[in-house]
C-alpha cells in the first residue's frame, strides 16, 4: 500500500472531513481514501469526451432536426504579386 501526506489543506476541507467521517462512521483517513477513489474511479468529462457530455445532457428533451446549410463554391483564393 502506498502512503499520501497532504500539506496545506484548508481548514474548512479539514473540519468537512472530519464531520463527514463522523457521519459515515469513519476515521477521517479511511473517508479521504474512499473519496479519492470515488473520485479516481468515476470518469470524469475530459475521459467520455466533450460531445457525448453534451449529449447526455441533453438526450432526455429529445432530438431536434436542423436543415442543413446551403453550400456555395468557395471563392477564388487572392493572388499576391
Amino acid at each position: 500500500m502506498a502512503s499520501l501526506t497532504i500539506r496545506n489543506l484548508d481548514e474548512r476541507v479539514k473540519t468537512q472531513l472530519r464531520m463527514r467521517a463522523a457521519k459515515h462512521g469513519r476515521s477521517m483517513e479511511e473517508e479521504a481514501r474512499r473519496l479519492l477513489s470515488l473520485a479516481v474511479d468515476t470518469p470524469s468529462s475530459a475521459e467520455t469526451g466533450l460531445a457525448t457530455s453534451i449529449r447526455r445532457r441533453f438526450q432526455a428533451l429529445g432530438s431536434v432536426k436542423l436543415e442543413p446549410l446551403p453550400r456555395e463554391t468557395m471563392r477564388a483564393p487572392p493572388k499576391f504579386k
